[in-house]
């Protein structure tokens, strides 16, 4: 399964002898301007360590001169890491010959960039099968290859126009399917969709999670923006000044931010959007519960004992329904006999999706597993404080 290892990695710009001191600087915490008035030096990537997963989609973002363009050149050496460790496959990088670097870029490294990296005096179909050429591969292979590409972004039809002739979603779709056709396991985007018009964007986004879920590749994706960061990473880097910051899923930056940098980032984001049901609901008090068989004498003694007027019904750990008590009062039978269905909410949702739903019944709204397993209830008072920003109890 293909991944991207980094370990202490280190860029610096800026004089040669100085590049010990100013890393030895940046790892004591000195803030760049310093560094650079003592060294002369920019230390553009500040230690940064993580792991990109097979089939993952790692998003590392940061504003404008963070670092993040220049550690995703650092990771197929486009840029040569001044120290540190970068492994492809659990293969070391940094001390293979050019030509070796140029063979695992051909075969297992795609690239898409921001501004396309098209040649326009060439067709559609013959930049899509533009890497594949690289390779070496023959005419009538690339052809067949570029063109099944080109069918996987919808492009068939525009084959064989001037890829001039396209507009810039058409072109980014382009450079995805040269990214496809070379079948490289691993792909480094930077800033792919930041060209695009607003609404093209969002568009192109959908496609390429649709595209990640039937063809996945491990994807090192660079963004400055936050909402795209949230809505394709698997998991996110934030960087500041060369550093990283954060390091975790789209919840968990906008639940547990690291610090006061991170926090002003997250802060005007729609948390309903991002947040998932499982952090609102109560998972620590068990609802009061009974099998479809009890007596309804049974269920009036044990709403009573939790001091609650409606209980789940609950068989083999999935629920069945709910009844409430004043049904149960007035009944001698068994408490299938009186279960009325209920509305659930899902353990992975967000909660944009449970809000009507969590007014439209009595009762706390229950959380089920993708089997129907009973996990816990939702509160509507702290669905609420969940989208606010507060803690669920």
């Amino acid at each position: 399964m293909s991944s991207i290892e980094v370990e202490n990695l280190f860029k610096v710009f800026g004089p040669p002898r100085n590049y010990e001191r100013a890393m030895e600087m940046a790892r004591n915490g000195e803030p760049r301007p310093k560094v650079q008035k003592e060294t002369g030096c920019t230390v553009a990537v500040r230690d940064a360590t993580f792991t990109v997963e097979g089939k993952e989609i790692f998003v590392i973002m940061g504003l404008s001169g963070s670092g993040k363009s220049t550690l995703l050149r650092c990771v197929n050496r486009l840029l040569e890491p001044t120290s540190g460790s970068v492994a492809i496959n659990g293969q070391p990088i940094l001390d293979l010959s050019h030509e070796d670097v140029l063979e695992l870029r051909k075969q297992n490294i795609a690239m898409v960039f921001q501004n396309f990296g098209l040649l326009p005096h060439r067709s559609v179909a013959e930049n899509a099968g533009f890497g594949l050429e690289l390779r070496g591969m023959q005419p009538k292979e690339r052809r067949q290859r570029a063109m099944e590409a080109l069918e996987t972004v919808g492009l068939t039809d525009v084959a064989e126009q001037p890829v001039q002739a396209l507009s810039g979603g058409m072109q980014q779709r382009v450079g995805l399917a040269r990214a496809l056709a070379t079948r490289a396991d691993i792909l480094l985007m930077d800033e792919a969709f930041s060209a695009l018009d607003p609404l093209i964007r969002t568009n192109m986004q959908a496609e390429f999670l649709q595209l990640q879920e039937s063809y996945p590749k491990t994807i090192l994706f660079i963004t400055h923006d936050l909402s795209e960061a949230l809505t394709l990473g698997d998991r996110i880097a934030i960087m500041k000044d060369g550093a990283i910051v954060q390091i975790g899923g789209p919840e968990e930056i906008i639940t547990e931010p690291a610090d006061d940098y991170v926090r002003s980032f997250v802060e005007n984001v729609d948390r309903s959007r991002v947040v998932t049901v499982s952090t609102a609901m109560d998972s620590e008090k068990a609802p009061p519960t009974l099998p479809p068989d009890a007596t309804a004498a049974e269920a009036v003694e044990k709403m009573e004992q939790s001091d609650l007027p409606y209980l789940y019904v609950v068989k083999e750990g999935k629920l069945r329904g709910v009844v409430r008590l004043r049904d149960a009062q007035e009944h001698e039978g068994k408490v299938e006999d009186i279960m009325l269905s209920s509305r659930t909410a899902g353990v992975d949702q967000h909660l944009i999706a449970i809000l009507q739903r969590s007014t439209q019944d009595p009762w706390p709204l229950p959380v089920v597993d993708g089997q129907g397993r009973l996990q816990g209830v939702i509160f509507r008072d702290e669905l609420l404080k969940a989208i606010a920003g507060g803690a669920a109890s």
